[in-house]
């Protein structure tokens, strides 16, 4: 019975702290996250060339053009973070959670997601995601704690009570 147990490393793959901050990644992970992503490259299927958006071309900011998709996407966003306490009520300057609100904004940035897979342009489709992540996490650390800080406004108020 002299037999050796087996021994185990349990990694902690998760971008993020407990507290919602990125968490810093060890030389020994930053070099297999290299690797998986290297393989992960080698592996994808070409992606077929696509001419450069008129934005792109012309040297424009997106955010400049009220009518581009990263300024929708930032729109909607911002809606989740006021509802998530992330940022200030455009109007009382206040700060207040309500997940209900929150989630259907994630929602919809979700579906947009869904729905324009493969249609984007590499920087639209980074922010989509960099976004979401985000609001996500921030979303699911209110859920999870015991008691959600209470609701200083809600989603009326951003509406102007519609």
């Amino acid at each position: 019975m002299a037999e050796e147990q087996p021994t185990f490393k349990v990694v902690d793959r998760r971008p993020f702290n407990p507290d919602g901050t990125p968490r810093e990644l060890s030389a020994e992970e930053k070099e297999a996250q290299q690797a998986a992503e290297a393989k992960a490259a080698a592996e994808a299927p070409p992606q077929p060339a696509r001419p450069p958006r008129e934005e792109t071309r012309a040297g424009r900011d997106p955010l400049d053009d009220p009518a581009s998709f990263v300024s929708l996407i930032m729109s909607l966003a911002s809606n989740a973070a006021a509802s998530l306490g992330m940022m200030p009520h455009p109007v009382t300057g206040e700060t207040g959670v309500d997940l209900k609100t929150a989630k259907h904004w994630i929602d919809v940035l979700g579906m947009l997601e869904a729905k324009t897979k493969g249609n984007l342009d590499p920087q639209e489709e980074q922010m989509l995601e960099g976004l979401l992540a985000d609001l996500r996490m921030q979303y699911v650390s209110f859920s999870g704690s015991p008691a959600p800080p209470p609701a200083k406004f809600n989603a009326s108020d951003i509406t102007g009570g519609k």
